[in-house]
């Protein structure tokens, strides 16, 4: 078994991920970025992992990782992606969303692009405008997909200062039907997500159905869960939950979708369409 190699760093450490290799490149990974969380303060950190075995000039092994460069992190660091070789995209629990550069001239971290306020809780209940965290992040240079606790998915591109597109502003569970589930978009979307639905028969993984709806299966299983009246239906693999029925509610895509609200078999919503939309048939 090859040996494993410590090095103790006086940080707890939430995320690490290895440096992207060139293409075509015949290299092995040598370089991981590390972020830091539940510290006085926190770190994105490069390091480079040497040769293994080798004894340097102090009698220590080359092998033990060594930290090249790091940068003060505010907040927790949520998520850590590579956007290419030089440049590392941190998710905060503050809701900020920052690009680090690395100069290795002279091994050093600086901040190239920041989102501030990319994820934030709005409305009642909250502050004019609360930090939200920023709780995952994928890259496929130039374009960056962050997800937040504020319920958004957001679309950057290192060039620009703004997200280019925002999804998902408010998600309301039915108050005494949790198996109905309802959300607003700023793309204009307002659909009714159905886990009632019943139909062990149901197998393909993603087919239309009638009222405009699309139908999502579960994983399919060969086992009844006994006790599936005291699970909740978003959380099971029962085969007789086998789907999710997903109906747009509005008969037609509008400008963004911004808040609603449902009591009952009422549902109603706001657009910036300068429209107010009213329906008492939720379940007809």
């Amino acid at each position: 078994m090859e040996e494993i190699y410590a090095k103790f760093v006086s940080q707890k450490i939430s995320k690490t991920r290895w440096r992207p290799l060139p293409p075509g490149s015949l290299q092995t990974a040598e370089t991981f970025a590390t972020g830091s969380w539940d510290n006085e303060e926190n770190y994105v950190s490069l390091w480079s992992i040497g040769d293994f075995g080798n004894l340097d000039s102090d009698g220590g092994f080359e092998g033990d990782h060594q930290l090249l460069c790091s940068i003060k992190h505010h907040g927790d660091v949520m998520d850590l992606q590579f956007l290419d070789q030089e440049r590392i995209v941190a998710a905060s629990s503050t809701g900020c969303v920052t690009i680090f550069l690395h100069h290795p001239n002279n091994q050093t971290l600086s901040v190239s692009q920041q989102w501030t306020a990319a994820h934030y809780h709005t409305g009642p209940g909250s502050p004019s405008c609360s930090n939200a965290p920023c709780t995952g992040v994928v890259c496929n240079n130039p374009e960056i997909v962050t997800v937040g606790e504020d319920g958004r998915i957001n679309l950057f591109r290192a060039d620009h200062k703004e997200a280019v597109r925002t999804i998902v502003w408010e998600v309301h569970f039915h108050p005494s039907n949790p198996d109905h589930l309802f959300t607003c978009s700023e793309d204009g979307s307002l659909w009714h997500w159905d886990a009632s639905t019943d139909g062990p028969e149901k197998s393909s993984l993603f087919h239309q159905g009638g009222r405009n709806s699309t139908f999502l299966s579960h994983t399919i299983s060969n086992q009844a869960n006994v006790h599936q009246s005291l699970i909740s239906s978003w959380l099971s693999t029962d085969p007789a939950k086998d789907r999710i029925e997903i109906t747009s509610l509005l008969p037609n895509r509008t400008l963004s979708v911004n808040s609603l609200d449902v009591l009952g078999p009422c549902l109603v919503c706001g657009t910036d369409a300068e429209a107010i939309y009213v329906t008492r048939q939720l379940f007809s």
